[in-house]
């Protein structure tokens, strides 16, 4: 029971375990978790079958823990005779395969073999996930599909319908049917007859005749009388004041300059401005006029309260004093108090008029017998699932457990992981390390740590759909990579999506790439500048030149001489000076460097490989460290994983996730380019520059050691770069005695 049930393989820098056989997945529960490369994974986003992964996450999060595979790996071996079977993926379930020796296990087989008869499979002996697929989708167009969702397509008689059109209009967010219809389930139906009853019983409440004092014509008395109460108030309540203070009339007529101002506009009885207005005429003790003298915007309503309202209740009045309003207000107070206990009934309930009739004919109770016959189906439903959940189980736990338990399908040549949906060509080459991404933000965090280069792109396909992806660029070199290209990703489905880069994470793709890297940025940067020089003097003359045409346009129209340019202006001579000693320490230093290469005579190639790893040592040093860590961990916890190690992505995997452009076996190629452009002659350019070179070093007498004595440059030309000391002349000779006397003063 130890370590010799498992068996290691070395990827991705990592130790796996190998699951081969049906008995390896049932040892899985032995294996310490420490060894899991992932601990858990969403169900949604992976080439895998989601309803799969639904049904083993017991726990309906949305994702599958390490705990739910391995119960589902337990109870899909249990109800099988030889866990083996689960180590055969491609084979269908056998039905001799199932145990029945147990309750569940019985339930299963006979459910099993009712559904291949269903199908007219009677004979069959093995049942696949298709066949459990078209199980449940004819079980699910049944109006009893065990979910106790009613759909109207479900009810037949033409009270239900009425009643459930009812219903499905008090939703908001009507329930799904397994058929993919809208329906209401028990609860919908439980609430909508509580809320009828509860409208019939106010309803009843209301035919009191303490409540209806006018009969029917209550409601429309109640209703003239609550459109005018709160004017009439305010018109008492100014009388009072003016009654109390005949200062205040005018301030309760409203002011001349009200007046003046409406005086000034086309005025109609609908103006806000009237509306705001008093009744009528403030003055102490007046009454509130019915017929005449009245606010011309109320006048409609006012009429309206005293034929609907006064004269039913109180008799032919002219004019109405507060005394008469407010007992009209009393009279029809035991109705304003029974509208005002309405419930809160759905717009459906209080507009439909046969809420009785619903409720007399037993419509609730009909219904309900309705929904526990569907209820009554879910066993029937339940066992169904069952079958295809194991059937299902047996197809895909070992295919699960290979990426997730190991990952052995991304590091096993020719497969793909569950994570890679597919492939974007873009730049020449297939990018086959591609996921979906779920989470923009998080990726934006964790990418960066996978020290992988990325791309990032959104992608659409016919029909609108789109999403976005992240694509490993592991090979080659990102030259023409940039935010805004475009290419093209095919799902694994093989269908074709746009995808347009649009962010793009830095990192090493290879020792290579680094070591040109610097070289590249030098190219870059100078580019740069000299564009940037170069647009700058452009838009410098530009301005030059408008200006002077400006000036001359305004000279011409003023009728004096256009100015000349001014002359460009000379160099001073401490500017010549400084040119100067510019260009002699450029030349000085680079003579320098000139005589200490030369003077390094053999051993120059290796003073060219030193200088050129002087510059491109530090790139390649940092990419061969960020290379070292180069792994897809981080990509997959951004999306939902919980992965327990760093998978690496080594060199060779690496070129095998990014496959450059090559040209098919047995291709030929026609080298005539009609629009090539003419190639300079590098190749005598470069052996004229080697000749110059010995020349340069045989002058120099740095190549004598390796020559014949007779082409030596010490023997050729031996005073050539010595200086020559002048030969000094041979001294006079003593001049002899002369014998001649001296002549005498």
């Amino acid at each position: 029971m130890g370590a010799e049930k498992f068996k290691f393989f070395r990827a991705g820098g990592v130790d796996q375990v190998q699951i081969r056989t049906g008995k390896d997945l049932v040892n899985l529960k032995e294996l310490d978790q420490k060894l899991w490369v992932a601990l858990s994974c969403p169900v949604v986003g992976l080439q895998f079958d989601e309803r799969t992964l639904t049904l083993i996450d017991s726990e309906k999060d949305g994702r599958v823990h390490a705990p739910e595979l391995l119960g589902a790996i337990g109870w899909a071996a249990g109800l099988l005779t030889d866990v083996e079977a689960l180590g055969r993926p491609s084979e269908p379930l056998a039905l001799d395969s199932i145990r029945t020796d147990s309750d569940e296990g019985k339930l299963l087989s006979q459910t099993a073999q009712a559904l291949l008869e269903s199908l007219g499979k009677a004979d069959a002996t093995t049942i696949s996930v298709e066949d459990t697929q078209k199980a449940l989708d004819t079980f699910r167009q049944q109006p009893r599909n065990g979910d106790g969702i009613l759909p109207l397509n479900a009810l037949s008689e033409p009270l239900h319908k009425a009643v459930g059109e009812a219903i499905l209009a008090t939703l908001t967010e009507p329930k799904k049917d397994r058929s993919g219809d809208n329906g209401f389930d028990r609860a919908d139906l439980v609430a909508f007859f509580t809320a009828v009853k509860e409208r019939l019983a106010w309803l009843q409440a209301g035919q009191e005749p303490a409540i209806l004092v006018l009969g029917e014509k209550t409601a429309l008395a109640h209703g003239a009388l609550t459109k005018i109460a709160a004017k009439a108030e305010d018109f008492f309540t100014r009388v009072h004041v003016v009654s109390f203070d005949s200062r205040a009339t005018v301030a309760m007529n409203r002011e001349e300059s009200t007046f003046l101002a409406l005086g000034q506009k086309d005025l109609s009885r609908a103006a806000p401005e009237l509306r705001d207005l008093p009744l009528a005429t403030i003055a102490p003790g007046a009454l509130l006029p019915l017929v005449g003298g009245l606010n011309p915007a109320w006048v409609e309503a006012i009429f309206a309260f005293n034929e609907q309202t006064v004269r039913p209740l109180i008799g032919e009045r002219t004019a109405l004093s507060e005394i008469e309003f407010r007992t009209l207000t009393t009279r029809l107070a035991p109705y304003a108090d029974w509208l005002a206990k309405e419930p809160p009934s759905p717009s459906s309930v209080k507009a439909s008029p046969e809420l009785e009739a619903w409720v007399k004919a037993g419509a609730e109770a009909q219904l309900l017998d309705i929904v526990q016959k569907d209820e009554d189906a879910s066993a029937r439903w339940g066992a169904i699932e069952t079958v295809e959940k194991l059937v299902r189980f047996k197809r895909d736990l070992l295919n699960l457990a290979n990426n997730f338990v190991s990952f052995r399908d991304f590091y096993q040549p020719g497969k793909r992981a569950i994570f890679q949906i597919g492939t974007l060509y873009i730049d020449q080459r297939a990018l086959e390390l591609v996921l979906r991404v779920n989470d923009p933000a998080k990726h934006a965090t964790l990418a960066p740590l996978s020290a992988t280069y990325l791309l990032y792109c959104d992608a659409k396909a016919a029909g609108g759909k789109t999403m976005s992806i992240v694509a490993g660029v592991t090979n080659g070199d990102v030259d023409n990579l940039m935010v805004g290209r475009n290419g093209l990703f095919y799902d694994r489905s093989g269908q074709d999506w746009d995808a347009t880069i649009t962010r793009i994470v830095d990192n090493p793709i290879s020792v290579r790439q680094a070591f040109w890297s610097p070289y590249k940025k030098i190219i870059r940067i100078i580019e740069e500048q000299v564009n940037k020089r170069a647009a700058a003097a452009a838009s410098k003359s530009d301005e030059k030149l408008v200006a002077h045409t400006t000036a001359a346009e305004a000279a011409v129209a003023d009728g004096a001489k256009p100015t000349a340019p001014e002359p460009p202006k000379k160099l001073d001579i401490g500017v010549l000076a400084a040119i100067g000693v510019a260009v002699g320490g450029i030349t000085a230093a680079l003579g320098a460097f000139l005589q200490a290469f030369l003077g390094l005579g053999i051993w120059m190639p290796l003073g060219v490989l030193g200088l050129l790893f002087l510059i491109s040592g530090p790139s390649m040093a940092i990419a061969w460290l960020k290379l070292r860590r180069r792994n897809i961990g981080p990509l997959l916890d951004a999306n939902g994983w919980a992965v327990n190690v760093l998978p690496k992505i080594n060199m060779p995997l690496g070129q095998s996730l990014t496959k450059l452009a090559k040209w098919p076996k047995g291709a030929t190629r026609d080298l005539v380019d009609p629009f090539a452009e003419k190639k300079a002659p590098w190749k005598t350019y470069i052996f004229l520059l080697v000749l110059l070179g010995l020349a340069v070093l045989w002058l120099f007498g740095s190549l004598d050691r390796f020559l014949p004595l007779k082409v030596r440059k010490s023997v050729v030309l031996p005073h050539f770069g010595t200086q020559v000391e002048p030969t000094p002349l041979p001294a006079a000779a003593p001049k002899a005695p002369s014998l001649a006397p001296t002549p005498k003063p």
